[in-house]
């Protein structure tokens, strides 16, 4: 029972292929094309106002050589959005649950703002490894503890995202077993657990849009920290 709990979170197989990949593909799909026409339909209007939206959002906190950026993490916060939306339907894939992927986002965006002030500004990047005015005697415990904090930040990001979809996923099937089982016994227990998964799944909606905008938010972060 404990086992299948977790084999939502592996990946299925069709014909020796792993559908993780077409899990990943599939959300550039739902996207409408572009077109030279005037008037479009209400989905791509929609779609328009939500990239607007998610590029002003993340753009606002940088100067203007952090917009270079833009594309790069609204591209990322509409994949995983789209991502997690789609991993709570029923006999779906959510690949935003394996800390590999997540991990494999994270670290080359983190490398790549670290290397960016790095080579922009080296010496305030470097400087914020010591705070000023810090004693004489913290200043090599200062300067380890700043650097494990900033070379764990690539792994905070992708445990964050992975442990919140996680969480939520093994919510839903325990009350959805619990619905199902109590509804031959107790009926009326059974409508209060069906009433408690329909709140849960709604917050889960939430926490799907809120985690994705968490994990870009923060990487926007960084970048400003290094621009």
């Amino acid at each position: 029972m404990n086992l299948s709990f977790f084999d939502q979170f592996s990946s299925p197989y069709l014909l020796g292929i792993p559908l993780i990949l077409i899990s990943m593909t599939f959300p550039a799909l739902l996207l409408p094309s572009p077109s030279n026409r005037w008037v479009t339909d209400r989905l791509s209007t929609l779609q328009l106002w939500l990239i607007n939206l998610i590029t002003k959002q993340l753009m606002t906190p940088l100067n203007k050589k952090g917009h270079k950026w833009a594309l790069i993490l609204t591209s990322l916060m509409v994949f995983l959005l789209t991502i997690n939306l789609l991993g709570l339907l029923p006999y779906t894939f959510t690949p935003t649950t394996q800390l590999s992927m997540n991990l494999a986002l994270a670290f080359p965006l983190w490398l790549a703002t670290l290397l960016t002030g790095l080579r922009n500004q080296p010496s305030t990047s470097l400087g914020h490894l010591l705070p000023e005015g810090t004693p004489t005697l913290l200043i090599p415990a200062l300067i380890m503890i700043e650097t494990t904090s900033l070379l764990i930040r690539p792994l905070a990001l992708g445990v964050r995202l992975t442990a919140n979809l996680t969480a939520g996923h093994l919510l839903i099937q325990l009350i959805s077993t619990a619905t199902v089982a109590l509804y031959s016994t107790m009926p009326a227990v059974s409508l209060l657990t069906l009433l408690i998964l329909f709140l849960l799944t709604i917050l889960e909606v939430a926490v799907a849009m809120i985690q994705a905008y968490v994990f870009v938010l923060l990487l926007s972060l960084y970048l400003q920290e290094n621009i």
